[in-house]
């Protein structure tokens, strides 16, 4: 795979950031966090890929001379673009990025407003070069977002399957979407792979590609056998029931176990009773594969009710041991709709009605991977020191019309107290610092195992409350 010329990987007025800084200038300290948003606390996911993907290989003399040619032509003059300096990289490192980044350990839980990643120049000559990144380091917010949001509602989900049924069924209750909803393929890759932090359930093949080459994980996720609506629809109105009894035919023995079937294209509770539930209930329940049905448009948690109570009065429940109703031998999947709060009207509703939460699954695509954004947990890439004449400066944004985005001040450490996480200046903390060192010099000095990053994000078992739809 060719690496994108580093030198364009940054917004245009950084490259006129070189004489900027005060006379002196030899290093300069930078940090990374959320600042706030809609969740408490962050999943840090997505920097290995960023560091394997565009900063590990370094930068070439043709890069030099192909970003002069190209900021030349776009700033209308020769002499903003610090030629000097990329050849210094080039000739002192041989290309090889003379940055240090500590960050926290993929996977980790951080609440809010601490310090997840810190970029430091090692070299004295190039200050500039540390927040010349900024831009390239600051899409970890995407990954670290999408692994936050799933793990949210992981959350909500197990404490459903607490309450009506079995937990241990949570790795395959979210499945991903959201490759068609996304901007890129890379979007796909990153946010698919975050998602898998928390789940085994995908459709997202780029997913799995990037947890193998990034995160050392052979196979990430798993699908079964499913049915769109082109591949229904193709046989007519009058011979759906030959498309259904076509999928039972195709898949209903052999791996993986189950396969799943839209329903909704003309009549959803025509289908579940008349159809799935009657005309072809015996050769559903002769199958030693189980039926999936997949309802596709309409209010979803009022649906899904519908659904489940005709499934029910067709073949039947058992009530497990927490007292709530199990189809026999088929499920639901609701892939349409799915949000955190629609999930949470869904399951809420089948515990009113007195449905297990082992009947459903769900499909999750635009609001997944795609309807968020770097706001969502506020992330900011703030200098907050610099190293001027041999001394170290404390440097702080502290906009009078928003205190709410006031930086930190200082070279900065992740440390663990007895009251958790907190962020501290270096000079005020001599013990550990939860930040690594995962790159310097050109060279990745950590490698994240995707098996290792599920272990750090795991949620126990009993989940609190979630919050009311």
């Amino acid at each position: 795979m060719i690496t994108p010329n580093l030198l364009l990987l940054t917004d245009s007025y950084k490259v006129t950031h070189w004489p900027q800084y005060p006379v002196g200038t030899t290093r300069v300290h930078s940090y990374f966090e959320s600042r706030g948003g809609e969740f408490e606390e962050a999943v840090f996911f997505g920097l290995q890929y960023y560091l394997k993907r565009y900063l590990q290989e370094g930068i070439f003399q043709d890069d030099i001379i192909e970003a002069e040619e190209f900021f030349e032509a776009h700033f209308g003059t020769p002499k903003l673009f610090n030629r000097a300096g990329w050849q210094h990289i080039l000739d002192a490192h041989g290309g090889r990025l003379p940055v240090s980044i500590r960050a926290v350990a993929e996977g980790t839980v951080v609440p809010r407003s601490n310090v997840l990643m810190t970029v430091e120049n090692t070299d004295p000559l190039v200050p500039w070069l540390t927040n010349y990144l900024e831009t390239l380091l600051v899409q970890v917010w995407y990954g670290t977002t999408v692994a936050t949001q799933s793990r949210e509602m992981k959350r909500l989900i197990l404490h459903y399957l607490s309450a009506t049924g079995d937990p241990g069924m949570i790795d395959f209750k979210l499945h991903d979407f959201g490759f068609r909803g996304v901007s890129s393929v890379e979007s796909a890759g990153v946010g698919g792979a975050a998602h898998l932090v928390n789940f085994k359930g995908t459709d997202t093949m780029a997913a799995l590609v990037v947890a193998r080459d990034y995160y050392n994980e052979p196979m990430a996720g798993f699908s079964i056998p499913a049915a769109e609506h082109s591949t229904i629809t193709s046989w007519g109105r009058e011979r759906e029931i030959d498309a259904f009894r076509n999928m039972i035919s195709q898949f209903g023995s052999g791996a993986p176990g189950l396969y799943a079937v839209v329903s909704d294209s003309y009549d959803i509770y025509h289908a579940c009773s008349a159809l799935w539930g009657g005309q072809l209930k015996a050769e559903v329940l002769a199958a030693p594969n189980t039926l999936v049905v997949r309802p596709d448009s309409g209010t979803p948690h009022q649906v899904v009710i519908e659904v489940l109570e005709r499934l029910g009065l067709a073949f039947g429940t058992t009530t497990n041991s927490k007292g709530f109703k199990v189809l026999n031998k088929v499920r639901v999947i609701q892939g349409d709709g799915i949000d955190y709060l629609e999930t949470n009207r869904i399951l809420m509703n089948m515990l009113n009605f007195g449905w297990s939460a082992d009947n459903i699954a769900f499909g999750m695509g635009g609001a997944l991977l795609q309807k968020l954004n770097r706001d969502t947990m506020s992330f900011a890439f703030k200098c907050s020191a610099v190293e001027v004449g041999g001394e170290w400066r404390p440097v702080q944004k502290q906009p009078a019309t928003d205190p709410l985005k006031n930086s930190k001040a200082g070279r900065l450490k992740l440390v663990q107290t007895s009251q958790g996480y907190e962020t501290v200046p270096d000079k005020y903390w001599t013990g550990p610092d939860q930040l690594i060192e995962v790159f310097r010099d050109g060279e990745i000095l950590a490698d994240h195992s995707l098996a290792d990053i599920r272990v750090r994000a795991a949620l126990p078992v009993a989940v609190e409350e979630p919050a009311a739809a």
